[in-house]
């Protein structure tokens, strides 16, 4: 008879370890979703191929699909870039409203220029507003030693009061008739669309290659990870700590930053508080699921788009509550995360 259990701490994880109980959980995930449903008195199966339908079911839906996939590759790549140094930037919503505000500068005050010079002034801005709004926390820490999880996290609503005091104040459109909200872009001022979605996808597959190559391939990306490794190590090998944080930590906001940019221009076309839509937070879900590998945040990027996308539909075709469909997609990201345990662990029996 099992008198006890413990969890014992795994000597080594080898890849087929990992990716069995990755497996496992994602069954898990569908069996506990399937009873769920079974309560509802809804078919899983219909359910389940319903989110495939609504995520990839047609070109349209594919497109939706991309939509919300591009913001969460770009937020998760510059949530990769400060965890890689064990910097906890739990900001990335708060960036992605600065770089939106930094753009829209441009956008509805300065945008005298031609639609390609007006274009990237506007991605320079967002990631210059971005990456000075992380560098806040990055000072504080450095020079005051402060939590970086607690500061990023309030400049989060900082960030989302000042674009709402710009929303219901100076920059309120006087032409929407009282309506609390700031004025369209020009025409120059969005991005184009190329296979029916904006360009944002092409600059989210051409950063994971610059992210992938800076983080792997140059010296400051292996400073990054030597600091991230063990900062006694670091500081012998002469590394200069303060500066490597201060390019991480704005490199991280710069990302955050640029998606703010692609969601004010390209899919918003405006300032708004909704900007970010809690992309920075479920940002920083990819990225850990992704392991801080660059390549596997476009994978799982996707399929969280996917999960996104297909709930959605199936609220409508199935007629299933938003609450419920919410549930669902919990209940894939509980067991997912919890399935990071027995990664590490592994359960121990004593008689």
């Amino acid at each position: 008879m099992v008198n006890q259990v413990r969890f014992v701490r795994r000597d080594k994880v080898d890849k087929y370890t990992n990716i069995k109980v990755k497996l496992i959980s994602i069954v898990a995930a569908f069996f506990i979703m399937s009873l769920f449903l079974i309560m509802l008195k809804i078919n899983p199966k219909d359910a389940f191929i319903g989110m495939i339908k609504g995520a990839f079911g047609s070109p349209l839906r594919i497109r939706q699909t991309t939509i919300k996939a591009v913001p969460l590759i770009i937020t998760s790549l510059g949530i990769l870039t400060a965890f890689k140094m064990k910097f906890w930037n739990i900001g990335g919503e708060g960036q992605i409203l600065m770089g939106a505000f930094g753009a829209s500068i441009l956008a509805l005050f300065y945008n005298g220029f031609n639609s390609t010079t007006l274009l990237l002034l506007m991605a320079l801005s967002a990631a210059v507003f971005g990456g000075l709004y992380a560098l806040i926390s990055a000072v504080l820490k450095i020079y005051f030693k402060t939590n970086e999880t607690i500061v990023t996290l309030m400049l989060n609503y900082i960030a989302l009061k000042f674009i709402t005091y710009l929303q219901y104040g100076p920059w309120k459109d006087k032409k929407a008739l009282g309506f609390p909200k700031i004025a369209n872009f020009p025409d120059k001022a969005l991005l184009p669309n190329l296979l029916g979605v904006n360009v944002g996808w092409i600059i989210a597959l051409i950063l994971i290659i610059l992210v992938y190559i800076f983080m792997n391939h140059t010296k400051k990306g292996y400073e990054i990870a030597i600091i991230g490794e063990s900062i006694n190590t670091a500081r012998y090998a002469g590394i200069n700590i303060k500066a490597v944080t201060i390019l991480c930590v704005f490199l991280s906001g710069a990302l955050c930053g640029i998606t703010g940019f692609i969601q004010s221009s390209g899919v918003n076309g405006t300032l708004s508080v909704e900007i970010a839509g809690g992309v920075g937070y479920t940002a920083i879900i990819i990225a850990y699921l992704s392991n801080l590998k660059e390549p596997f945040i476009l994978i799982v990027s996707v399929l969280f788009a996917a999960l996104l996308q297909g709930s959605s539909y199936i609220e409508t075709s199935l007629k299933i509550p938003n609450s419920a469909a919410l549930i669902l997609q919990s209940l894939i990201l509980f067991c997912i995360l919890s399935s990071e345990i027995f990664t590490t662990y592994r359960l121990k029996f004593k008689d």
